[in-house]
């Protein structure tokens, strides 16, 4: 029996795992599809998992029966996932205002790090750069690249996908793009902890020095921020 007609079965039973695989042999296709949307202010990675999502759908949706290849099937739903977030303007787009705020701050930050031989502190950045903390938050954690999502932090080798929850194929695909969004709806100085933990990868002790406050104090600010992502992404 072909394989791929295998693996759909299996997927359409409920074998997650035989869903990634279809997802891994298909990854030239679904980026085929993606490429299509460069260039409309979502970035490609995100594009990719979108049509991931859509990928999926086709699974469920496919029927033997049609008489024409998944592939033929799963080109429109794959499409027609990325079409509908763009229509529905779902897409965390970061305006031009940011990503330029974003590179005076990478700019300050790099000059201070030289000059103090140290990270510099939130107080430090603002001071150099003219920006509040806020928006020193806001505009770092929106330029950051998505797969920071699954970069461990510091010593302690988590992730923030990990420690959000154990989702499942789907669910990890539609937060991994809905997440950014949510972390900028954080308070300042949660927002602020979780860009030093799992953006940079910071431990909690030389976060604590960072943002001039106590490593307890971090770790209070870590669990309710993962809290209120939690909440927030429900």
């Amino acid at each position: 029996m072909d394989e791929t007609i295998t693996l759909l079965r299996a997927a359409q039973s409920g074998d997650r795992e035989a869903a990634g695989r279809m997802i891994e042999a298909n990854t030239g296709l679904i980026w085929s599809v993606a490429r299509r949307f460069f260039g409309r202010g979502v970035e490609p990675d995100d594009l990719y998992q979108l049509g991931c999502l859509g990928f999926l759908k086709a699974i469920d949706g496919f029927d033997e029966s049609y008489g024409t290849r998944f592939s033929t099937y799963a080109v429109p739903k794959i499409s027609g996932e990325i079409r509908r977030f763009l229509r529905d303007d779902g897409a965390v787009k970061v305006s031009r205002g940011i990503k330029e705020r974003a590179a005076s701050i990478r700019a300050a930050r790099k000059q201070l790090e030289q000059e103090l031989g140290r990270d510099p502190t939130v107080s430090e950045l603002a001071a150099q750069t003219g920006f509040t903390a806020e928006d020193i938050a806001v505009a770092e954690t929106a330029t950051v690249p998505i797969e920071s999502l699954q970069q461990p932090t510091g010593e302690e080798g988590f992730s923030l996908e990990q420690m959000l929850g154990d989702w499942t194929v789907e669910e990890k695909l539609v937060e991994r793009v809905a997440l950014r969004q949510a972390i900028e709806e954080l308070p300042e100085k949660e927002r602020q902890v979780v860009f030093l933990r799992f953006y940079h990868g910071m431990t909690q002790d030389r976060a604590s020095r960072v943002l001039g406050v106590s490593q307890v104090q971090v770790s209070r600010l870590e669990r309710r921020a993962v809290k209120l992502l939690r909440e927030l992404l429900e």
